[in-house]
């Protein structure tokens, strides 16, 4: 056997496609030497045309015209493909995309391969994917803008989930894939026994991810960064009437993302944790209750996650932090968050809470006496006390 090599030129194709006619001449023996190279040859030759003579596919509507004229068909004959007379005119003038839906019933209907309607690369993705695509929130995810750009109905939205969705999924240049982190055994949910909507819960992460990766920081994140007397700081920017604002700012300073974004219904997220597409931490808080005390509290939580858990990887920590049965994670987060904001020992030393002691304690550790009243009320289990006083909301901040 000549000495074969792989074809990286049209000097190269050339020379073998020669070798190849002359040893097909020869009309060698089966499993001969000659028959050999013969199959090598032929196997060489065809990936090298693969790549330099790739066959395009025709144009997706010019494809259908040419089946409708082949079959004798009329724009009424494909109403059923379609979906209607105007839907088939906007479809064949090249006004309207083909939807996942059009596509399968194209492809069954008239045998016009799904390879060559096909030609967005969300379909693509889509179509080889077994996702219920209408189980997501839609409606809601429309309402607050998920979908930017796209303005038909709900009806065309259902019509074009697949896609859409597909699209906004793969918006994320982290990586994050068509395979719910939720679902994901490096997920850890905080939860109680409540029906997560886990396609609602989907949809939230990748939106966080897709904030953070337009979130430009300008500091990379350095490991160990966030301890106890680093967070002890943070807490204190609670004092002024701006400190959420500072502390997405000193946040930021130091390479890690803090995302603000609405939970989604069936989802009970107070806060997450993750890996943005930088590769920085990611806090995203849902302001679940427009109290200053929740979101001082869910902020520690989730930055003792990066304390503490934090370990580079693409964990999630989803939490939902009215449930009960901490694991020892959870439970290791809330004690360094509590540690933060009050150290243990000078809270055991509090006998009673009133208004005035309140304030004199929120002056000595220079945090906000929402804080303070938020954990009394909480650890005494009644949210009635000291009635209007120290409930200021948050979400105005932002």
């Amino acid at each position: 056997m000549n000495h074969i090599k792989l074809i990286k030129s049209e000097q190269d194709h050339e020379q073998a496609i020669s070798r190849l006619m002359a040893l097909m001449e020869m009309d060698p023996e089966p499993n001969s030497i000659e028959s050999d190279e013969i199959d090598v040859l032929a196997v060489l030759i065809e990936k090298y045309e693969e790549v330099a003579f790739p066959i395009e596919f025709p144009d997706p509507i010019e494809a259908i015209k040419f089946r409708m004229e082949q079959q004798g068909l009329s724009n009424k004959d494909i109403v059923p493909y379609i979906g209607s007379a105007p839907k088939v005119s906007e479809v064949l003038s090249g006004k309207r995309n083909l939807s996942l839906n059009m596509i399968r019933k194209l492809s069954e209907g008239l045998g016009i391969s799904a390879e060559i309607l096909i030609r967005a690369p969300a379909q693509q993705s889509a179509v080889t994917k077994d996702i219920d695509w209408n189980a997501f929130p839609l409606s809601e995810m429309r309402k607050r803008d998920y979908f930017e750009g796209f303005n038909g109905s709900l009806t065309d939205l259902k019509e074009y989930a697949a896609e859409r969705i597909t699209a906004f999924l793969s918006s994320v240049n982290s990586g994050f894939n068509l395979q719910p982190a939720l679902l994901r055994s490096s997920a850890h949910l905080r939860s109680n026994d409540k029906e997560v909507d886990t396609y609602a819960m989907w949809a939230w992460q990748v939106r966080v991810l897709q904030k953070a990766s337009e979130e430009k920081l300008k500091e990379k994140y350095k490991e160990g960064t966030v301890e106890l007397e680093w967070m002890n700081k943070v807490a204190q920017f609670s004092w002024s009437s701006q400190g959420p604002a500072l502390a997405k700012e000193y946040l930021n300073k130091h390479g890690i993302h803090l995302i603000i974004e609405p939970h989604l219904p069936k989802t009970y997220l107070d806060g997450a944790v993750c890996i943005s597409p930088d590769g920085n931490p990611v806090i995203a808080l849902t302001l679940r209750y427009d109290r200053l005390d929740s979101f001082w509290f869910s902020l520690m939580h989730e930055l003792a996650h990066i304390a503490l858990h934090f370990d580079g990887n693409e964990t999630w920590f989803l939490d939902d932090l009215d449930a009960y049965g901490s694991t020892e994670i959870e439970e290791e987060a809330d004690a360094l968050a509590g540690e933060a904001l009050i150290p243990i020992e000078l809270w055991r030393q509090q006998i009673g809470f009133n208004a005035d002691s309140v304030r004199l304690l929120s002056e000595q550790l220079e945090i906000s006496p929402c804080i303070i009243a938020g954990r009394v009320r909480h650890e005494s289990k009644n949210h009635s006390l000291f009635g209007s006083l120290f409930r200021d909301k948050v979400r105005q901040c932002f």
